[in-house]
């Protein structure tokens, strides 16, 4: 589960069951049995991972280039669609999409309601795709709206009954994906990782801003 609960639509999947330019996974690939997050540091180990294969063919193709940037956000890019692939699979059996968990685990996870202005900026979402998935949540009693009692213009959303038994439902599972998938990593490998993006991520929030799906 990311630290913020956007991402891209696709999960970094392209289509047709191709590799990416960039090292992402086919759409199909499910995640290997016991695989970790690769690691990757300037010059790939030869059949380390499949993005060092990439890095390795456009290097032939344009020899004069520099792919070391490749090297991460290949790898990165890889990881991400890898684990969203696998961790969705609970999601799936709970009846629910990536995009209305995250809307969901907003509600529980701030312990409040929220306006759906709040709910785009928490999940990194447009309104107009906010909306559309509170009718869905709404229609299957997962959440409700009411008017706000100072402005009846504004809607906030609250989680029913359902909604948190839903949420409560899938993030043990999701949470032990996610250690058996990091169980490889000693206590400092993870400390460094975990600096190192979030190192990244503040970088790319404020030059890119976050992206809206």
């Amino acid at each position: 589960m990311r630290a913020t609960e956007g991402h891209p639509a696709d999960g970094g999947r392209s289509a047709g069951g191709a590799h990416r330019a960039d090292g992402g996974p086919p759409a199909d690939e499910a995640l290997p049995a016991g695989a970790g997050v690769p690691t990757g540091e300037g010059t790939p180990v030869s059949g380390q991972d499949t993005v060092a294969e990439v890095v390795r063919q456009w290097r032939a193709v344009y020899p004069g280039l520099d792919t070391g940037p490749m090297e991460i956000i290949g790898r990165i890019n890889r990881c991400a669609a890898l684990l969203q692939q696998a961790e969705d699979a609970p999601l799936g059996r709970a009846g629910l999409t990536r995009p209305e968990f995250d809307l969901l685990g907003a509600l529980r996870r701030t312990g409040r309601e929220l306006t759906p202005g709040e709910l785009a900026r928490e999940t990194f979402s447009s309104g107009a795709a906010v909306t559309k998935r509170l009718k869905q949540l709404t229609a299957r009693g997962l959440v409700e709206r009411r008017g706000d009692p100072r402005d009846r213009r504004m809607a906030r959303v609250r989680l029913t009954d359902a909604g948190q038994d839903a949420v409560d439902g899938v993030m043990p599972a999701q949470l032990a994906y996610e250690s058996a998938v990091l169980s490889g990593l000693d206590g400092p490998a993870l400390g460094e990782l975990a600096s190192l993006l979030a190192e990244l991520l503040g970088r790319l929030e404020g030059r890119l801003g976050a992206p809206r799906t």
